[in-house]
């Protein structure tokens, strides 16, 4: 006999969800194994693990910064450090020009240096490119110092430039201080220079020193900048995406700066240079016109130093300079030991479920929501550690009370479920009809009850504190996991069940027994006796009995009238005949 279409639907969407598992723990195993990034184990807050503390002191030529600027430097830090507002960083000010950087973990130098730039985000076409030190192979072979340019050289261009990438900007003394210029001299101040002007400066590392032209655009032009790995190509870059005066502005310089590129392929005027307080970070070739205002910088990155550059460019600038005052190793606030209380707790939580579930309700029909939740569970640790790797989560207290909650939230779907299908079998419906028509019913329910859920998790997450954002991100991705959980195992699993004896033929152990729920009537048309019934049974009849319609009720009291009454309205027999 050939499976049922059901079945084969039920079968089809549990190995959909075998498949989608297998995916998740394979692209965690990618992260572990190949890209070193990845972790088993979810990483933990400030609260639980402790972390690295840094204060930062705002370097200002007036006496106090405005309170303004602290708040603004505030969140520009916090969008640096967590910009999802998963990682349960806090930042926060102290006095009136400290603002103090509490980070989960050991912050890195790089992170340090992320948290402390300034940011003057600006945007020169490259005019020339030379080697870092300001010396030169003399005639007798000899390296020789170049000479310090003097006053008597021409500092106007000789012709008035075209563009920024003219190399009329380059005059006599310009061109002598380029030769001059050693990217290793601490004294060395890019930063102060006009934008209107050209500029002499190295990139960040101090390998190469480069002749810019002026100004063209600056970092409020860029709206967001991401990392990611090229599908084309296979390495890390950086995507950009300008605003629209951006993108019209981006749009003439990236023809310009092609059209040099196609006459003279090597020719540093192709390159454009994005710089950081006054220092280049990235000066990429233009190989194409881009006119969407979506350019993509590639190099030698990898996942770290591209997430730093593109945090550089899409957190802007701080409008005060910082210098770091001093940076401390800190303990958790609640450590280890609250932890453990709230996975207990929440396994304590979820031992009463199943109890009252498979003791008290449902019998075996419990088992299943103790099996979804096992499931349930799974793919959440699975997602926490993907979250940990890709997005920076971190799982704070505040998480795990989100976790615990979602316990009783996930174990309300399948009641609501199993009880529609308890409502169809008190209608008298065969056991695989009133699973499918109980689905039909509590789905609409369901959903709608969770789109609530969610929509509340958003809003706790958008405009909460900080603090509270771990809670609402969890209570909103298990949320959705319920909602996943419900449609692709527990529905599939009883449309299985059903058909097997022990479910289908409604045994007293399985919790939906029809005798037990106290079905009444077993169609719209066939009745049966009501029997005796104590207890739960007998309040399960009497819900049972006001499901009926009138016509129903009074078909039901003619069926259980003494047989040779007489009914209402039926002829009477002449008086006098015999």
């Amino acid at each position: 006999m050939a499976t049922s279409t059901p079945a084969r639907r039920a079968w089809r969407v549990l190995t959909g969800l075998l498949v989608i598992t297998a995916i998740l723990f394979g692209a965690n195993a990618l992260g572990v194994h190949v890209f070193k990034g990845g972790t088993w184990v979810p990483e933990l807050a400030l609260d639980l693990q402790g972390g690295t503390q840094i204060v930062l002191e705002a370097q200002t030529e007036e006496a106090v910064p405005s309170a303004e600027q602290l708040s603004q430097a505030v969140a520009i830090i916090r969008q640096r450090v967590d910009a999802s507002g998963v990682g349960e960083s806090e930042i926060s000010t102290q006095g009136s020009q400290n603002i103090v950087v509490q980070i989960p973990g050991n912050a890195d130098e790089e992170t340090r240096e992320r948290i402390q730039a300034s940011a003057q985000m600006a945007l020169r076409a490259v005019i020339y490119t030379g080697g870092p030190t300001n010396t030169f192979v003399g005639e007798d072979g000899e390296e020789t110092p170049y000479p310090t340019p003097g006053p008597s050289l021409n500092a106007q261009p000789t012709t008035e430039p075209s563009d920024g990438s003219d190399p009329a900007w380059v005059s006599d003394l310009l061109w002598a201080q380029f030769n001059a210029y050693n990217c290793a001299d601490e004294a060395n101040d890019p930063s102060s220079a006009p934008a209107d002007q050209p500029l002499i400066t190295c990139d960040v590392t101090g390998a190469q020193k480069y002749i810019l032209g002026p100004v063209e655009m600056d970092g409020s032009s860029i709206v967001d900048a991401t990392n990611g790995v090229d599908p084309q190509t296979g390495v890390w870059s950086v995507n950009l995406e300008f605003d629209q005066q951006g993108t019209e502005t981006f749009a003439g310089i990236s023809e310009r700066l092609n059209t040099i590129r196609q006459q003279s392929p090597n020719d540093p005027r192709a390159q454009f240079a994005f710089v950081l307080d006054g220092n280049v970070i990235s000066a990429p070739s233009m190989n194409a016109v881009i006119s969407d205002g979506r350019p993509s910088i590639s190099g030698s990155f990898d996942q770290d130093t591209s997430k730093a550059l593109a945090d550089q460019l899409k957190f802007g600038a701080l409008p005060l300079s910082f210098e770091v005052v001093s940076s401390d190793t800190i303990s958790a606030t609640l450590g280890t030991q609250q932890l453990q209380s709230g996975l207990i707790a929440g396994l304590i939580g979820l031992v009463l479920v199943g109890l009252f579930v498979v003791l008290i309700s449902y019998r075996a029909l419990g088992f299943v929501i103790i099996a979804s939740l096992v499931v349930m569970g799974v793919l959440t640790y699975i997602l926490l550690c993907l979250l940990s790797w890709r997005l920076g989560y971190r799982l704070s207290l505040a998480g795990v009370a989100g976790l615990i909650v979602t316990i009783g939230f996930t174990a309300d779907s399948f009641i609501v479920y199993f009880e529609r299908i308890r409502d169809e079998l008190r209608d008298g419906k065969a056991m695989t009809v009133a699973v499918e028509d109980g689905w039909a019913r509590a789905k609409r329910t369901i959903y709608i009850s969770k789109s609530i859920n969610v929509l509340a998790a958003v809003v706790l997450y958008i405009l909460a504190d900080a603090t509270v954002k771990g809670f609402a991100f969890t209570l909103g991705l298990t949320t959705v996991l319920d909602v996943l959980i419900f449609v692709m195992f527990t529905h599939p699993v009883m449309q299985l069940l059903v058909r097997t004896p022990f479910f289908g033929d409604g045994h007293r152990l399985s919790g939906l027994d029809p005798t037990a729920l106290g079905a009444v009537y077993r169609g719209r048309a066939s009745f049966r006796a009501p029997v005796a019934a104590r207890g739960r049974a007998s309040r399960s009849r009497a819900e049972a009995e006001r499901r009926q319609t009138i016509a129903e009720r009074k078909a039901a009291e003619q069926a259980a009238a003494p047989s040779g009454s007489s009914s209402k309205g039926a002829p009477r027999a002449e008086e006098g005949n015999d």
